[in-house]
């Protein structure tokens, strides 16, 4: 399959993990900045580190709200909630040499993102421990050069999640985009993977891993490696392509609480993966390999600061 192709199932799939592991009592979200500070540009033709430079700057925002909440024959919550997110981001581009570039980078790279959408969730038990997971939302995920119909995109997922013990869960089922021009079904996978106590870890798929110490109640310091992203509809030759964003972060993570409802958390590290990437929105260009690699960036610092609240 496609990279880019992965890769935008994959970034849907944050959103399922996210859903999936936050079965809300009440209204919760987070506000989140990160950072990327100019980084080489380098060349996918031959891998030559040039003297072109980008950064990358964004805001995020998410809100989920219950709709209803009950307890289950199971002990086990059935939800309906309403989410919201938002994502917005700039770029600054210096020093390119247009033969630098692919060919569909010529007119140069983004400099604005943005990624909204409003959904809804939907979280059951089928069994003692089997749960259905129910996921729709619609959003608009543009470049910001025009805001027409394609930026449009509609997606939904069905998972049916494994609770092998408290600590150990995996799913399955399918994701429905319209992404690529026409309604398609992708794989979806959920694993969440995590042990408890002073000294835990965390592994989840496809959203990262994490090893921590609970230093105190309201300390817990952690060493993390994460997988985000952002995508767009934007136009190649006239035609509709979506691009992706991606970059694999690795830092020190320290989670400070406030009382009941607030969760403070900066991160400082490195980026380990930072690369853009193009596909055709046709299906016959799902399995088709491109011929050189995707444009990238020399690793560099990676900093954020998120602040999380739960009523």
């Amino acid at each position: 399959m496609n990279k880019t192709v992965f890769y935008l199932s994959q970034l849907f799939l944050l959103l399922l993990v996210s859903a999936a592991a936050q079965s809300q009592s009440g209204i919760s979200g987070e506000f989140k900045v990160d950072y990327v500070p100019f980084s080489k540009y380098v060349r996918p033709m031959d891998s030559t580190k040039t003297n072109a430079e980008s950064n990358f700057k964004r805001a995020q925002i998410v809100f989920e709200v219950p709709i209803s909440l009950e307890t289950d024959k199971y002990n086990n919550p059935r939800l309906w909630s309403l989410f919201v997110n938002g994502s917005y981001a700039r770029m600054e581009n210096r020093n390119y040499n247009i033969q630098d570039l692919p060919i569909e980078f010529q007119a140069g790279f983004p400099t604005e993102l943005l990624n909204t959408q409003v959904g809804i969730k939907h979280l059951r038990s089928i069994s003692p421990s089997w749960s259905l997971l129910i996921l729709a939302s619609v959003g608009v995920y543009t470049d910001m050069v025009e805001i027409n119909k394609d930026d449009v995109l509609i997606q939904g997922g069905v998972l049916f999640i494994k609770q092998f013990n408290p600590n150990l869960a995996l799913g399955i089922g399918p994701v429905l985009t319209n992404s690529f021009g026409v309604p398609m079904v992708l794989p979806g996978i959920y694993f969440n993977w995590e042990s408890r106590g002073a000294l835990h870890f965390k592994v989840a798929f496809p959203e990262g891993v994490e090893f921590g110490y609970k230093m105190s109640d309201n300390l817990d310091l952690k060493l993390v490696g994460e997988l985000s992203g952002m995508t767009a509809e934007t136009k190649i030759g006239n035609k509709s392509s979506l691009l992706g964003y991606q970059q694999i972060i690795a830092g020190l993570r320290p989670q400070l609480k406030f009382g009941e409802h607030w969760t403070l958390e900066p991160t400082a590290g490195t980026t380990l993966l930072r690369s853009f990437s193009t596909t055709n929105r046709k299906i016959k260009d799902i399995f088709k390999e491109k011929d050189i690699a995707d444009p990238r960036f020399t690793t560099t610092f990676y900093g954020a600061l998120a602040l999380k609240w739960k009523f």
